[in-house]
């Protein structure tokens, strides 16, 4: 009783320093230039996958919208590279007159269209912020931005509502509707402070179970509503099963699943040669399923997962 009490007063104590008003989640940081938070990514990614990181995260792409946020930008990548750098912004319709409105400077020889085919912009941190047109397909480091407003924190330490706090296993949970390849889920999901629930107990598997039957295959954006992606995976070893924590299904508390599973069928629609991936289904059983398919997934955290700088302090 007295170790939970501690953990909820320090959840408690984590929780009104995000109402300070200058915390967002602790792998962001507040800019007063920017009035909001900033974050590099240092990791290169198309535009698509930057756009799409971002707005898991709860942000979206950093573009120059005024002089005083290229200039915020600017300064936040300096400060976290320690070297200039090229940067995605946005995406801008070919054939129109959107970026005549926004305050660009283009780099020498730009924008040149390349064979036709570059309708993105990047950003030159080294040169004050000049900018050129590329392939969104190309891949480039990019900066996620939120923009300041008042934060409303859930109890399970994030401002997405749709993440719920368990009792019975202390995790909080989320169940995505609009199905995803297992990987993009498992992006999804990391981006959201979480990853791709693993079932640690026959308990937990109720839980699991239990979340499932709150949303009907009628309410789920997938052909195959009746199987939910989770954290578990085989890694290539074909057949042998372990989460993405690195433990076996045994290790990890639950490996019960449903009968006739896992059969490791193939799926002409995917072209998917065998299931590798791990899933649910509704019975709370464990799956193997295809990796290349969209179904829904269901994503795990802990309260405190987006405080963890935090605690260094």
């Amino acid at each position: 009783m007295i170790w939970f009490i501690f953990f909820i007063s320090l959840l408690v104590s984590k929780l009104c320093h995000v109402h300070s008003g200058k915390e967002f989640r602790y792998d962001y940081k507040f800019s007063d230039k920017a009035e909001g938070w900033l974050k590099l990514h240092q990791v290169p990614a198309t535009w698509m996958e930057a756009r799409l990181r971002c707005h898991a995260e709860g942000s979206v792409l950093a573009s120059p919208l005024t002089n005083q946020l290229k200039s915020a930008i600017i300064d936040h990548v300096r400060e976290v590279r320690k070297k200039p750098t090229t940067i995605f912004t946005r995406r801008f319709p070919k054939g129109t007159t959107f970026l005549l409105k926004l305050p660009l400077e283009w780099a020498p020889g730009e924008p040149d269209n390349y064979l036709n085919s570059e309708s993105c912009l990047v950003m030159l941190t080294q040169s004050n912020g000049t900018v050129g047109d590329v392939m969104c397909s190309d891949v480039f480091p990019y900066v996620c931005y939120k923009k300041k407003t008042t934060l409303v924190l859930t109890e399970c330490g994030t401002h997405d509502t749709e993440y719920n706090l368990d009792a019975r296993t202390g995790s909080c949970y989320k169940f995505h509707r609009r199905g995803l390849p297992w990987s993009r889920a498992y992006m999804t999901c990391a981006a959201e402070g979480a990853h791709l629930a693993i079932i640690n107990s026959a308990e937990e598997s109720q839980v699991l179970k239990d979340l499932y039957a709150k949303n009907p295959d009628n309410v789920i954006f997938s052909k195959d509503p009746y199987v939910a992606a989770i954290g578990f995976h085989d890694w290539g070893e074909r057949g042998s099963w372990m989460t993405i924590h690195g433990e076996t299904l045994k290790q990890a508390g639950f490996d019960r699943f449903k009968d006739g599973e896992p059969n490791n069928s193939t799926h002409s629609r995917t072209g998917d040669d065998g299931e590798y991936c791990g899933s649910i289904v509704r019975s709370g059983n464990l799956n193997d399923v295809w990796c290349n398919v969209h179904i829904p997934f269901i994503c795990e955290k802990k309260p405190d997962s987006l405080f963890q700088e935090f605690e260094d302090h």
